[in-house]
């Protein structure tokens, strides 16, 4: 990957795979190394990135499996020698509406905190396909190339996410 290839990715879906890196870490420190290790590691694979075919979802599955690897490798050090994570005071600071009465903004936040937590607490093989697919507007086709998963397994998890969540959000839901 040449500089400007980079800098090109960087610019084209950075947000994106930042935002996604933060949902999936729910940590701002995390977010920040599992995104500089995507975009390094995406400098290692260079001759693999094909630009004309979704370089995007190409980019969230290394991020993807960067998570994961980490993820195993915490759990089994913590088998080892246990270790308090550092908890970090969560960004809360959501989009909302300028046109809105002071009222329905915090009732809006609320409500959006409810769902993010809901989405937080969902197992991660369910927590992933419902991020690809909400927050990153994948296709279940291209959620099963990232995820390297069969197509109908991605829409397996995406109903029993919708199951699991609607259960959980039928208050708020409901508007009560």
């Amino acid at each position: 990957m040449t500089k400007h290839e980079l800098e090109m990715c960087i610019s084209e879906y950075g947000k994106d795979i930042y935002a996604f890196c933060k949902h999936l870490t729910n940590n701002t420190l995390e977010a920040d190394d599992l995104y500089q290790d995507t975009f390094l590691k995406a400098a290692e694979l260079n001759r693999e990135i094909d630009y004309e075919n979704n370089p995007k979802s190409y980019l969230l599955s290394i991020a993807l499996r960067i998570w994961r690897n980490k993820k195993r490798k915490f759990a089994w050090r913590k088998r080892i020698a246990d270790v308090q994570a550092i908890v970090e005071e969560r960004d809360t600071d959501m989009y909302v509406p300028v046109e809105m009465s002071p009222e329905e903004q915090v009732i809006h936040k609320e409500s959006d905190k409810l769902v993010r937590g809901a989405v937080n607490r969902l197992p991660d093989k369910l927590k992933i396909v419902t991020l690809l697919f909400y927050m990153e507007d994948l296709s279940t086709t291209q959620i099963a190339e990232v995820m390297r998963i069969p197509t109908g397994t991605v829409l397996s998890r995406l109903y029993q996410a919708r199951k699991i969540l609607r259960k959980e959000l039928e208050d708020v839901l409901d508007g009560k």
